[in-house]
């Protein structure tokens, strides 16, 4: 197993919680279970992995209420998804699962934390000039839920970044366009409150910079317990010259401290 999978595995593992995927008895053979199924499947990953696609291998086992024919249904779903998802020369474990539990929430009528209805990668928001403000949705307190958002509101489009590994923590960055501040605010409300993952991670780290009518901008930052990463994100933005813009930075903690790797 390479250096590449295994650092794949172990943020899969810090996001999606331990045993998500498993290396089995094999070289590079995984079993990966997958989200809202009780059937997991094998994979086979080549040692050139990721230059080469991970290869399906079939389900590896079903639970007991499974109905017949169920376990096909999913590897079926499982490869074609892994087809869109992978590219050469990237890791696409985390693509696949996200995907995967959109598709089968999707298929069940319920809701699920990160669907891609929520976030895209054309980094596009349709409609946003018709937003209507809103001050209550949020408490103003990072991390807090509060009351549901106004149905008034646009639809969050997200703009996600890869999975970063550094020290068994997980970092994954996202952003999307904002042009007020209660927007901002309630695309935070929103996500913290739609996703679970975002929702249990350890810090939700925020920044934004928003130009206003006539010369009046706006900037602002939260550490959420990380302390003066906020500011840090909203440096980047200024060195950056980003404007009408929000980002928010996930972190996961893998119970070793950074140190000055921060």
């Amino acid at each position: 197993m390479n250096e590449a999978l295994q650092d794949e595995i172990e943020a899969i593992n810090s996001i999606y919680g331990d045993g998500t995927i498993q290396a089995s008895v094999g070289e590079g053979s995984c079993i990966l279970r997958l989200p809202e199924q009780s059937t997991s499947v094998r994979l086979h990953f080549p040692q050139d992995y990721p230059d080469t696609p991970p290869i399906l291998l079939g389900s590896e086992a079903s639970g007991e209420h499974a109905r017949k024919g169920e376990a096909s249904r999913v590897v079926d779903v499982v490869r074609e998804i892994l087809g869109r998802t992978y590219r050469p020369g990237e890791v696409c474990l985390f693509d696949l699962l996200e995907e995967l539990g959109s598709t089968f929430v999707f298929e069940q009528g319920d809701a699920y934390g990160n669907s891609h209805q929520d976030e895209s990668h054309d980094g596009t928001l349709d409609g946003s000039a018709s937003i209507l403000e809103h001050q209550a949705g949020c408490e103003g307190q990072y991390g807090k839920k509060s009351e549901a958002m106004p149905s008034d509101i646009q639809e969050p489009v997200w703009v996600l970044s890869e999975g970063v590994s550094e020290k068994k923590s997980v970092f994954i960055a996202r952003c999307a366009t904002v042009f007020t501040t209660t927007q901002a605010e309630s695309y935070l409300h929103r996500l913290i409150s739609t996703n679970r993952k975002v929702a249990n991670a350890t810090h939700n780290i925020t920044a934004w910079r928003i130009k206003g009518s006539g010369s009046v901008t706006y900037q602002d930052c939260n550490d959420d317990g990380e302390a003066a990463a906020g500011g840090r994100v909203l440096h980047l933005m200024q060195l950056m010259d980003v404007w009408d813009v929000m980002v928010v930075v996930t972190r996961w903690y893998g119970g070793i401290q950074l140190g000055p790797d921060r």
